[in-house]
């Protein structure tokens, strides 16, 4: 049982890379839900950051089935802090990617994202102070050659963050968009592998700046609300 003396934070995509990195620093503070697909892996996660006070379950659930996700948030009446980390990352030029790309990626980055927070609202409002982060990209400013369905999956991810923040300020909601650059994880080495590029994550963010950007928009003081934060790798 989750324990109502702390405050609630589910990650999503927690089994690996960013939403792995949120999970460690949020642990010290929050209890946590860690959602992804890979029940071992997010065991394993749970195992690692379940050394202090809080409470940690893994949370497995397909985000793109409707139905599992509904059943999943039932008895989840009230939620501090939803960090919606999950996502995927295909690329290829308008010429070379079919309607089924489009779909899986709007699907995954998009659709899940809205029906998930849609189906949380009310423990979000519950809480009466709470916050929603979206881990979005720098492709949701700027569509290079060859990021046309991710860049438009996350201009959309941008739209939807900025019309819930219109919406559920009053209700005492944050909502937050994180813009990373590149980030050492294992879809940026499957981009670098598509570019025909020799990966060195050194060039890149480490998932623990992006969480920590994370961390700071949801320690913010009430009075401020961090809508964007943007990060780019040093180099």
């Amino acid at each position: 049982m989750i324990s109502e003396r702390r405050p609630l934070a589910l990650v999503t995509g927690a089994s690996q890379g960013i939403g792995a990195a949120v999970a460690r620093l949020l642990a010290p503070r929050y209890d946590l839900l860690l959602g992804g697909r890979d029940t071992e892996r997010l065991k394993a996660v749970a195992d690692e950051v379940a050394t202090g006070p809080g409470e940690v379950r893994p949370w497995p659930v397909e985000l793109t089935d409707p139905d599992a996700v509904a059943t999943a948030v039932d008895g989840i009446d009230r939620l501090d802090v939803l960090v919606h980390s999950a996502g995927v990352g295909m690329l290829g030029t308008v010429a070379e990617t079919p309607a089924s790309v489009w779909r899986e990626q709007f699907d995954v980055n998009v659709v899940a994202v809205a029906e998930l927070t849609r189906l949380l609202l009310p423990a979000l409002r519950a809480a009466g102070e709470s916050d929603v982060v979206l881990l979005n990209s720098g492709a949701g400013f700027t569509a290079r050659p060859g990021w046309a369905s991710y860049a438009a999956s996350k201009f959309a991810l941008r739209a939807f963050g900025d019309a819930l923040r219109e919406e559920e300020t009053r209700h005492g909601v944050r909502v937050t968009s994180v813009h990373p650059g590149r980030v050492d994880t294992e879809m940026q080495r499957g981009v670098v592998e598509h570019e025909g590029g020799v990966y060195d994550g050194s060039r890149f963010l480490r998932p623990e700046s992006v969480a920590a950007a994370v961390l700071a928009a949801l320690t913010a003081s009430r009075d401020a609300h961090m809508t964007e934060v943007v990060l780019r790798p040093r180099g």
